[in-house]
């Protein structure tokens, strides 16, 4: 009886049901009641509950449900949400909340029963591993998207593992024996991205001594991954449209267009439904990106999931078993699981990969340091291993170098990558690759904002 509850459990999870009532702002009608996790609010096409009021934005806000308690996100929206009278940009909801949208006023109450969540029954996809129900969640999307050729637009913080899934869904689909094309819109300079994108011919522009085939060209057959497409900017946007709708490109120098045989995947560390209201991202072109939408979750938000990637993670940093048990021990883990992880995934590798280094659990947060007594002093250098080859080792001593230099560069300039880029005299896109690389967040993705 126990193992079926616990499979019951694993296939079906469910939330509970909620309903939203238009109060003031528009034709009242009926309620609208939730079928899923989630309600997105506002005036464009694409939304569960759509309003015609005109001081809701396109995408005003988002009401989600967990195993907790229902609450509401504002993203990004013009005026705001107010919830029983205090503007918020989160809050918990209660039965009866009264939510205000510019000039609109709903009512959110909870309803009888409960929703149905669509989960995988497995606890890995590709290279992914999570046994959450939100994890799951993500894994169901993948599996139903993968043998379609529907676009998909992975959306998620920093190291939650969009590559890993746009990967994965590459190599589950008809087309995994075709490239995978990957396109980091965020590390390429905006004026060359169209050549990047569509090629370009001999003569096109000043030093262009030869013809260039373009990354759809490359991924003919296959799929072109387009990551960190928020950072895509707004002139290249309509271009990048038409190549979608019409699966034609134009390359530059060139008056004809050449059809394309690609799938596309996107991926995002923001939410560009909040990019469209602030005018930063085509509505239109981020209907046509979100034919699947899957979030990835931080891992902050699966604590479920640590012991499992940790283990996961230490197979392939080759860990012995000792130091495997001793990392994946329940109080190591316990610890896991009190920290914020604002890198997620990839920032808990790095980690790992320290305490491989001076074998032994290092304290969190801080690299390079370790534990004496009470108080935390500079550890010493790792020994050089004569085993290893020069390259190698030179390339672990560069990255751990990396990660300290950019935390504590970032951590001086409070989160802010412009500022902190001009002192260290770096362009800000190759900053941006090492925080990625290393999963250090700036002040932007943890939602302190930055001034351009």
């Amino acid at each position: 009886m126990t193992e079926l509850i616990a499979a019951q459990a694993l296939w079906a999870p469910t939330v509970g049901r909620f309903r939203v009532q238009l109060v003031d702002g528009g034709a009242g009608g009926r309620p609208w009641e939730s079928s899923g996790e989630t309600c997105s609010i506002g005036t464009a096409e694409g939304n569960d509950l759509r309003l015609t009021e005109p001081t809701v934005s396109g995408f005003h806000c988002e009401i989600r449900v967990d195993a907790k308690r229902p609450h509401i996100v504002d993203l990004g929206s013009l005026n705001g949400t107010v919830v029983d009278g205090v503007q918020v940009k989160e809050a918990f909801l209660r039965d009866g909340s009264i939510i205000r949208l510019g000039a609109a006023s709903l009512r959110f109450n909870l309803a009888d029963g409960g929703n149905r969540l669509l989960v995988s029954h497995r606890t890995s996809f590709g290279d992914m591993h999570g046994q959450s129900v939100a994890m799951r969640a993500a894994f169901a999307l993948m599996e139903k998207a993968a043998p379609s050729d529907a676009t998909v637009l992975l959306e998620g913080e920093t190291g939650t593992g969009k590559g890993q899934a746009a990967e994965a869904i590459h190599q589950a689909g008809p087309r995994a024996a075709r490239p995978l094309v990957v396109v980091d819109c965020a590390a390429i300079p905006g004026n060359l991205l169209e050549s990047e994108f569509f090629g370009h011919e001999k003569g096109a522009f000043t030093g262009a001594d030869a013809r260039r085939r373009g990354a759809f060209e490359d991924a003919a057959g296959g799929t072109i991954f387009l990551d960190e497409i928020g950072e895509l900017p707004l002139d290249l946007q309509p271009k990048l449209l038409r190549a979608l709708e019409n699966r034609q490109i134009r390359p530059l120098g060139t008056s004809s267009y050449r059809p394309i045989d690609v799938r596309i995947i996107a991926a995002t560390n923001r939410d560009l439904r909040s990019e469209v209201n602030q005018g930063r991202f085509r509505s239109d072109l981020f209907f046509r990106l979100s034919v699947v939408r899957v979030v990835m979750p931080p891992l902050r938000h699966r604590p479920d999931d640590l012991a499992l990637t940790v283990r996961h993670l230490l197979r392939r940093l080759r860990a012995s078993e000792e130091i495997t048990d001793r990392l994946c021990s329940p109080e190591f883990v316990a610890a896991l699981a009190r920290a914020a992880w604002p890198g997620n995934v990839r920032e808990l590798r790095n980690y790992l990969e320290r305490c491989l280094v001076f074998e032994e659990p290092m304290p969190l947060g801080e690299p390079g340091m370790r534990l004496t007594g009470a108080r935390p002093v500079q550890a010493a250098q790792p020994t050089v291993d004569p085993e290893l080859p020069y390259a190698e080792a030179r390339r672990q001593a560069l990255e751990d170098f990396e990660a300290r230099y950019v935390t504590a560069l970032l951590e001086t300039h409070g989160g802010r990558v412009a500022p902190a880029a001009r002192a260290a005299g770096i362009d800000r896109v190759y900053l941006y690759r090492l925080m990625r690389r290393h999963g250090v967040a700036s002040s932007r993705d943890r939602g302190d904002g930055e001034p351009g």
